[in-house]
């Protein structure tokens, strides 16, 4: 009798994980899965017993199509960190987690995420190998900010980049209309690595004149440096917009939201929550020149923006959950599927499979090359790499006005 299949969901989300999930879904059945399990919160959820069985909920091709086109963890999703399977306490976990998909009958367990899941993924793997388990764990790429490793880019981020590059055009719009002296400090998410700020540069076009100024946390930040560069901007430009990293540092390390008084709570991960950036940089402004001054945040609007994907994305989300399947299917485990670029005019693109080691707990920053002389723009070279994952659109479903989304009602 066929294994079943088991997958979730972790970290963050984007507006195209769930095209990941449809590309998992069909292949396990098109391979004769005999039930696709769905985890309920990702490994946490998992640990609860916490699973539906997807053939109960997809049930047709448009509850596919509907799923590729709603945003955010269809399954929920958590911030769960495996502990060390090397101690006591760790093993029990892991013992827990075996004995839960022995019941379920599991021969194939994905995880859709970024960096922290191919670090569950991997310790799932090396655990599965320890005691001879014949379940095969694979990892499929997911996040925004596209700082995993091996991978050309991650399913995620184009959706996200068009949406900012979107953004950002209609912001430059409404900040000129006054004429006069004003900053706009458009924060943008990115904890260590600025692909996704480095996205604002695409609103430059015939019809716009682009950011003022780009703020990466690749590059070394000083406060005062930045003031003096707005200065002598709103010189020749009154109006300047300026899109900033939620992750700039400062050169001892420090991120510049820490200089204010918010408090910044930390993750299982370990990783403190960065907002305020945009907010501190426009009070300081403000207090130092003589302008008028905003901050806008991006925020989840970013990962949410169902409206705005990327056709090209949501096409190689459901990709790279197929070709996840199809490597477990053939005896794979401990890997991830990696998106391979072959040309840029035309696009092309295809996928290979990576040892987890080569991805878990890394992260792939942009190169400074791409950035100009004067860290305030990217170069040729980054449009050339961004532009087609933004292209084209995948309309969603409208009813009544509004766009119709799956979803699964909490238990």
């Amino acid at each position: 009798m066929a294994k079943n299949a088991i997958v979730g969901q972790s970290g963050g989300p984007t507006s195209v994980i769930n095209s990941s999930l449809a590309g998992v879904f069909e292949s396990c059945k098109r391979r004769g899965a005999g039930k696709v399990y769905g985890m309920m919160h990702g490994v946490a959820g998992l640990l609860e017993r916490r699973v539906c069985v997807l053939d109960d909920k997809l049930r047709n091709a448009l509850d596919i199509e509907l799923l590729k086109r709603t945003p955010s963890s269809y399954l929920g999703s958590c911030r769960y960190k495996l502990p060390d399977w090397h101690t006591p306490e760790g093993e029990e976990v892991y013992r827990k987690l075996f004995d839960i998909l022995e019941e379920l009958d599991i021969g194939y367990f994905f995880y859709i995420g970024g960096n922290d899941s191919m670090d569950t993924i991997g310790k799932l793997a090396d655990y599965g190998a320890y005691i001879q388990s014949e379940i095969r764990f694979m990892g499929v790429p997911k996040t925004i900010d596209n700082d995993l490793m091996v991978t050309d880019h991650t399913p995620g981020y184009g959706s996200a980049a068009k949406y900012i590059g979107v953004v950002m055009k209609e912001i430059i719009r409404d900040a000129t209309v006054y004429g006069t002296k004003y900053v706009t400090i458009v924060e943008i998410m990115g904890r260590n690595a600025g692909w996704l700020t480095a996205a604002a540069s695409l609103a430059k076009a015939e019809d716009c004149e682009g950011v003022d100024m780009i703020c990466l946390p690749e590059v070394p930040f000083n406060v005062d440096r930045f003031v003096e560069k707005v200065e002598r901007m709103q010189q020749n430009k009154p109006s300047i917009v300026i899109a900033v990293s939620e992750g700039v540092k400062l050169e001892d390390g420090r991120y510049v939201c820490e200089l204010a008084d918010d408090v910044h709570a930390v993750d299982a991960f370990g990783h403190k929550a960065l907002t305020g950036t945009a907010r501190f940089l426009a009070n300081t402004v403000a207090r130092r020149l003589d302008t008028k001054t905003r901050c806008i945040e991006l925020s989840t609007l970013q990962r949410c923006a169902g409206h705005l994907t990327s056709r090209t994305d949501i096409t190689e989300a459901y990709q790279v959950g197929g070709a996840a399947a199809k490597a477990a299917f053939e005896g794979h485990t401990g890997e991830m599927v990696a998106l391979d670029r072959i040309s840029n005019a035309p696009y092309q693109c295809t996928t290979s499979l990576h040892p987890i080691s080569e991805v878990a707990n890394l992260e792939k920053k942009v190169p400074l090359e791409w950035v100009n002389a004067d860290h305030t723009a990217m170069t040729q070279e980054f449009i050339s790499y961004a532009m087609p994952l933004i292209q084209a659109e995948l309309t969603p479903i409208y009813v009544e006005g509004l766009p119709h989304h799956i979803y699964l009602p909490e238990a």
